[in-house]
């Protein structure tokens, strides 16, 4: 008998998202004690890079998936855990010297600048291998689900996912110039660790093919919508204000530079609105109520409408 959840599941109680999220920081902590067995200079550099001040929206996506179809729970919340160290380690790589050269992120000197470029580096790997070894290993998990999760990930970053959008971004914006082209650089280098982050708590549950597209397509516009607002805070918001380095992305084809700030965050808006849509057809989600509350924590420059999501 197949062991898949065929339907989603009647909503649990609304969440508290600020609870959530200090559990998500809780648990990332306790997977990385401190003293841990790791050289002193690398376990703190790994520390610092994933317990650092943030959103927590990939775990929280897990957890709010699995708990759709009757995840487990606390496995849900590792799952979640595992997804947040690959964003963590994509940060610290993105912001290297050679990427992105970054000195601010999160309102905090880069993993690089407090560490060095090599610790960094090695930081990123080994946050890397915990995520995938913690997967690997989630308990009350069946095999299969646990191996179709790393499979998930692994897809997430690798040549089609993180690692692909990196490289274009790098060395062939100018030829992603059309809006099209802009919205899939955005998804590669954003939307799909948001795709993986509820796939594999819907993978971790159990459920069933046919409920995955829905979520598949929620998380895409989700992270299209969350780049193109990020591009709008590059050039309209203070370092301060978006707690990283701004100005960034000048002189590349961006959907502010296609379009204007107002342009593009009417795009934003678009992608949030087709992104409720496919959950609007589902009973009561708990992933709608997380929209909201994204949109209303965004450090967006005075005057800049959130109605109409």
């Amino acid at each position: 008998m197949s062991t898949e959840t065929t339907g989603w599941r009647p909503a649990p109680p609304l969440p508290d998202f600020a609870q959530l999220r200090g559990q998500v920081l809780l648990r990332l902590d306790q997977l990385l004690p401190a003293g841990g067995p790791a050289p002193p200079r690398l376990h703190d550099a790994m520390r610092d890079a994933l317990l650092g001040p943030g959103k927590r929206l990939r775990p929280i996506l897990t957890v709010l998936a699995a708990r759709r179809f009757g995840g487990d729970e606390a496995a849900a919340l590792d799952a979640g855990c595992a997804v947040e160290m690959v964003h963590a380690a994509s940060l610290v790589l993105d912001d290297l010297p050679c990427m992105d050269n970054a000195l601010l992120r999160r309102g905090r000197p880069t993993t690089h600048q407090a560490f060095g470029q090599d610790t960094a580096i090695l930081a990123a790997i080994g946050l890397l291998s915990q995520a995938y070894g913690l997967l690997a290993a989630l308990p009350a998990v069946p095999d299969d689900r646990r191996a179709r999760m790393v499979a998930v990930l692994a897809g997430a970053v690798g040549a089609q996912g993180l690692v692909g959008g990196q490289e274009i971004d790098l060395h062939a914006r100018q030829q992603h110039v059309a809006p099209g082209q802009v919205d899939e650089l955005n998804h590669l280098k954003t939307g799909v660790l948001f795709v993986a982050a509820l796939e594999a708590g819907a993978v971790l549950a159990g459920a069933s093919e046919d409920c995955l597209p829905p979520l598949r397509r929620f998380g895409r516009h989700l992270g299209l919508a969350f780049q193109t607002l990020d591009d709008v805070l590059d050039v309209a918001a203070t370092a301060e204000a978006a707690g990283k380095d701004v100005q960034q992305d000048a002189g590349k084809p961006t959907l502010v530079s296609l379009f204007g700030v107002e342009g593009a965050w009417r795009r934003a808006l678009d992608h949030l609105r087709l992104a409720r849509a496919e959950l609007d057809a589902r009973p009561a989600c708990h992933l709608s109520a997380l929209l909201d509350e994204v949109v209303a924590g965004l450090p967006l420059p005075a005057g800049m409408l959130r109605r109409g999501i």
